[in-house]
This record gives structure tokens, C-alpha cells and sequence, in this order.
């Protein structure tokens, strides 16, 4: 878990951290808000923050370490696990490891509302009621139209829009609320 998300857990305020590990507030604080990476921090800042928060340094650093993956191999691979495990157990597995909290609390914005826009198609394809945790999450919306790539080198090689638009108009309902254009999502091989 992330700084943020162990303080609520823990129901600790920063003035709590800082005073408690000796860490200062200023650093806690540009931790907190991801202004400073905890990966970057030196070692004593990391080991006192973990002591106080009851985590071992390597606990607390492994969720700062993760690397991006590329958006394309992302939903590669969540379009993967649909098939592997099926709609029903997708929908289990996606709601009890909460990534769609964790992805957005983290800023991946696609990656988080993909994973939630196919939540609601899968749940949709099923007559599963929808789940009511994500409610303020269906209203957001990424500043731009995400094409896969896919569509944009056909659109590049093409030379005209109508392959965007064609794409536009066969997406998905639930991955076009986002500003996700994505129209096949059981197609994998």
C-alpha cells in the first residue's frame, strides 16, 4: 500500500508520522502527496517511516518500485485474465483486489478506468447490478480519446478519420464512457 492508503488504514494523520518516526512534516507531506517518490528518499527516512508504520523497508517500498507497463500491453493482459478466469470469477477477483481504487489513487487514469469500464461490461453482459463503490469513478472521463494503437497506425497508413470514427461508433459503451474506444475485448489469443 501506498503512504496515503496505510495512514487511512492505520488512522494516522502526517503530524502523527512525522512526530512519531522523526521524519520531518515537509517530507511527509511531499510523500503523502506524491510530490517526493518513498523510492527516492534515503535510507534512514525509509527505514523510520517503516518502523513506525509496522512494515518491514522493503513492504513499504515495493508499491513505489512497480514500473508502468505499456496501456496496450495493460489491457492485453486484463483482457487475458477475462478469458482465463471467466466473467463471473473476473468480476469476483476484480472487486475483492480493488486495483480500480489502487490504479487511480495511484494517477494511472487509464489503466483504472479501463479496468472499471470492463468491470461494467462484464457485469452488464451478465445481469450482475453494478457495483455501487465506483459510482463517482463512472463519472470521469480522460481528457482525450484513447484510440489502441491498432487504430491510429490504420488511421496514419490510411490517410483519413473515418477509421477513428468507425472505431468511435463500434466501441463499447461501457469503455466509451471513459473516452476508452475499445470494441474487442474477447478477441484474445
Amino acid at each position: 500500500m501506498m503512504v496515503a492508503e496505510l495512514l487511512e488504514s492505520k488512522n494516522m494523520t502526517l503530524y502523527q508520522l512525522s512526530k512519531n518516526s522523526g521524519v520531518p512534516y515537509t517530507t511527509v507531506n511531499d510523500i503523502y502527496h506524491g510530490r517526493t517518490n518513498l523510492d527516492k528518499c534515503t535510507a534512514e527516512t525509509v527505514y523510520k517511516l517503516s518502523k513506525e508504520l509496522g512494515l518491514s523497508m522493503e513492504e513499504l517500498l515495493s508499491p513505489y518500485l512497480q514500473k508502468r507497463i505499456s496501456f496496450d500491453l495493460y489491457k492485453s493482459n486484463v483482457c487475458h485474465m477475462l478469458k482465463e478466469l471467466g466473467d463471473i470469477k473476473f468480476i469476483m477477483e476484480t472487486l475483492k483486489n480493488d486495483n480500480i481504487d489502487r490504479l487511480f489513487k495511484r494517477k494511472w487514469y487509464p489503466e483504472s478506468l479501463y479496468l472499471l469500464a470492463m468491470l461494467d461490461y462484464v457485469s452488464r453482459e451478465n445481469d450482475v447490478p453494478l457495483c455501487t463503490k465506483y459510482e463517482t469513478l463512472r463519472a470521469v472521463r480522460l481528457q482525450e480519446i484513447l484510440y489502441p494503437t491498432s487504430i491510429l497506425a490504420m488511421a496514419m497508413t490510411s490517410n483519413t478519420l473515418s477509421v477513428q470514427e468507425d472505431a468511435l461508433t463500434q466501441s463499447i459503451p461501457e469503455f466509451l464512457r471513459h473516452n476508452i474506444v475499445e470494441n474487442e475485448v474477447r478477441n484474445v489469443i
